[in-house]
């Protein structure tokens, strides 16, 4: 019974799953869009949001919070000096996904995850 259960699994046992999530967060924010599939797409959406937000705060906890969780340090100060011009003015919502054709080999549908 999963009942109130909102973590999704997506098959993987809890280490690789957060090790993905880790890394899918680290490309989107390096890169600004990534093609995965629509479930981790929904999944990384909060992760990287979660960063967004410690970058806006810009305190000294929230730098560490976020170099505890990103696999590149460059990146993290690089996103914590432009999050303020970027997103000063939104209250959430840095990220938009667009949903795509299924994939080719097994039909699963695929999404277009990117920051705005």
């Amino acid at each position: 019974m999963r009942h109130r259960c909102r973590v999704p699994q997506l098959g993987k046992p809890a280490d690789q799953r957060k090790a993905l999530l880790r890394s899918l967060t680290t490309e989107l924010i390096r890169y600004g869009r990534i093609t995965t599939t629509k479930v981790r797409a929904k999944a990384v959406q909060s992760e990287a949001e979660r960063m967004i937000t410690l970058a806006k705060d810009g305190s000294l906890s929230a730098r560490r919070r976020a170099l505890g969780y990103m696999y590149d340090k460059q990146l993290v100060h690089a996103l914590f000096e432009q999050a303020k011009e970027r997103y000063g003015n939104r209250n959430g919502g840095y990220t938009r996904i667009l949903r795509t054709i299924p994939r080719r080999g097994d039909n699963a549908e695929m999404a277009i995850i990117e920051l705005v």
